[in-house]
């Protein structure tokens, strides 16, 4: 008997890649896609997808995963725990963040950080690299020898006093990133607006977890896309703005983009599904929906819509941060505390696939082809993610098996990662990822979890093409019109 053609043949799916969606059999040899058609020869493992939808791995670009926040708490997943959770949600790929807090030096801080990635991850990652001490050493040391080792996006935050960087560091951070090739990603939000409405809240009583909302106002995002994108320009230094939610946020990008600046962004699905009104729940419950920036109004939710249908948008990644409902993270400061003590954020890798299957495809606002763009080939292009994102002969084998009648009700039994929340309780989705490969092996079957700890691997990456500079220098900045200097 002669051997098997292919070590998995999944035959007869609804095959959903990037640009097209098809019927047909994909066959799978060691980690990587083979063949695609119809009647491939045998596989050592037949799959019949009969009626099922076959898409590409999806690629969360945006996590916290054992990390140390802005406001110095430890969140509450592992490595293992946060990866488990979004395996079971069809995420085969992740970028989380080595977060840099001052004093720290950053080499060590990636050391250790990728230490416990490769110990626990049950998937592929990358890392984004957290600059909040942009030091001599850090600039002109650390952060080009660890570009020049794979890890090729950079994340600033224009606000939290602990790790915020102000115009001029930013600069120099920018500067770092053209010179070496990586991009920045930005948490934008003007600091001065928000920490002055959040004081004079908590100085009038206005203490509940609803008025977190009103503590960022709109107008802080605004400005603050409008500063980052002027310093990209100026510098011709691509930047990639994270969990944008305001309809005028998106405009801002829209524009800058219809300028040739190389914008790029993102948004989560809390920003598509819930509101501000979220958070007003009696007592100290409105705590769970506690993200940054907040959850905006229905004008927002319909404008983020629309950015993603438009291609403003790239991806939609989950900004899991996750804080479990107690004393060890939400509550830390006690059971009464004001919107300021909370930690901010919502855990999100485990469901971030399904809702949108539902949101997209099942209900019919994008389509397949959509889903696949914004969950999976999207971002690996963005931070050119090595043979990941689509479904394509010599690609990864990341593939995720759909039974896109399923219904099924979020609730927190069904929590994998260590908040034992999930604040889309309630929801009913239909659409459910069944069997999850990773690079040719099958880590989630139905219900059972098929892979062991560190047996992810790490995507060492270059920063790609969306991370070039377009050549186009602003006048203070190019020798031939700034009477020579060279200040690049």
């Amino acid at each position: 008997m002669a051997a098997p053609a292919y070590d998995i043949v999944i035959r007869n799916a609804l095959v959903a890649t990037s640009t097209a969606c098809f019927e047909g059999d994909v066959g799978v040899s060691g980690e990587r896609i083979a063949a695609i058609g119809h009647g491939l020869a045998q596989g050592a493992r037949e799959i019949d997808a009969t009626g099922k939808v076959l898409t590409p791995g999806g690629i969360d670009a945006h996590a916290h995963i054992a990390q140390l926040s802005g406001g110095g708490l430890l969140n509450a997943d592992t490595w293992e725990s946060a990866t488990v959770s979004a395996a079971c949600g069809g995420t085969t790929s992740v970028v989380a963040f080595a977060a840099q807090h001052q004093g720290m030096d950053l080499a060590q801080v990636v050391a250790d950080y990728s230490a416990l990635a490769a110990e626990g991850s049950v998937i592929d990652y990358a890392f984004h690299l957290i600059v909040a001490d942009p030091t001599e050493k850090t600039l002109k040391e650390h952060l080009p020898a660890l570009i020049d080792a794979g890890h090729a996006s950079i994340k600033a935050f224009m606000t939290y006093d602990k790790v915020r960087l102000r115009d001029e560091q930013l600069l120099d951070l920018m500067a770092v990133a053209r010179e070496k090739g990586a991009m920045v990603c930005v948490h934008a939000e003007n600091h001065g607006m928000i920490a002055w409405m959040a004081k004079r809240l908590v100085e009038r009583g206005y203490v509940d977890p609803k008025y977190h909302s009103i503590a960022h106002p709109r107008v802080s995002e605004t400005e603050a896309f409008e500063r980052i994108v002027r310093m990209s320009a100026l510098l011709d230094q691509p930047v990639t703005i994270f969990h944008v939610s305001t309809k005028e946020g998106a405009a801002i990008i829209r524009r800058a983009r219809g300028e040739g600046l190389k914008i790029f962004a993102e948004t989560c699905p809390q920003y598509l599904f819930f509101t501000k009104e979220i958070l007003d729940r009696p007592g100290i419950e409105g705590a769970k929906w506690m993200f940054s920036p907040p959850a905006r109004e229905p004008k927002d939710q319909e404008a983020l819509w629309r950015a993603l249908e438009l291609g403003d948008f790239q991806t939609v990644s989950s900004d899991h941060a996750p804080y479990a409902f107690d004393e060890t993270g939400k509550l830390m400061a006690g059971p009464n505390p004001d919107f300021r003590q909370i930690a901010n954020g919502v855990p999100g890798l485990q469901f971030r696939m399904p809702l949108l299957f539902d949101a997209m495809v099942s209900k019919g606002r994008f389509g397949l082809s959509k889903f696949v763009a914004v969950t999976a080939s999207g971002p690996a292009r963005l931070y050119n993610l090595p043979n990941k994102g689509d479904i394509a002969p010599g690609l990864d084998a990341d593939l995720v098996l759909w039974d896109p009648k399923r219904q099924v009700t979020l609730e927190d039994a069904l929590v994998r990662d260590k908040t034992r929340y999930t604040p889309y309780a309630g929801m009913t989705v239909t659409g459910w990822p069944e069997t999850v490969i990773r690079r040719g092996d099958v880590i989630v079957e139905g219900e059972a979890l098929r892979a062991a700890p560190g047996s992810g691997r790490f995507m060492r990456r270059k920063a790609g093409s969306c991370a070039e500079p377009t050549g186009r220098l602003e006048a203070e900045l190019d020798p031939a019109r700034n009477f020579g200097a060279t200040l690049l």
